[in-house]
Parts: structure tokens; C-alpha cells; sequence
């Protein structure tokens, strides 16, 4: 029963899961920020970019640290 398996097994038998879901998020990571890369080399107005980004992420942290919630639908 897998009820009666030790913890350790279980973890044992999805350790390979883990892996190959950590490779697959990290690659995808990569293809976004070498995209993200790429676009920003093209573009004529690099500040604007890297201002909109700065305000992106400070308002995410902003944000995170008065605790909005988004709705659930």
C-alpha cells in the first residue's frame, strides 16, 4: 500500500520528477530572459525599458508588502 511506504521511499521514487520539473522551469527562465535580452538590444529607447521594469517590480514589491490580495476569479 502506498500509504504503508516510508516517507523516504516516496521522495526516493519522485526525486527524478523534481529534477526534470527544476530543468524544465530553469530552461524556460532562460528562453525568457535571453528573449527579454534580445528585445531590449533592438530597442531605441533602452531607459524606458529598464524604467517601466523598475516600476513593474516596485510595484509588485510595494504591493506585496500592503498585503493586496488579487480576486480568486
Amino acid at each position: 500500500m502506498l500509504a504503508a511506504t516510508p516517507r523516504w521511499e516516496r521522495l526516493l521514487t519522485l526525486a527524478p520528477v523534481f529534477v526534470i520539473g527544476a530543468g524544465v522551469v530553469a530552461a524556460v527562465l532562460i528562453l525568457l530572459v535571453r528573449a527579454f535580452a534580445d528585445s531590449v538590444r533592438d530597442v531605441k529607447h533602452k531607459r524606458l525599458i529598464w524604467v517601466g521594469v523598475a516600476g513593474l517590480v516596485g510595484a509588485v514589491l510595494v504591493l506585496t508588502y500592503l498585503g493586496v490580495n488579487l480576486p480568486k476569479e
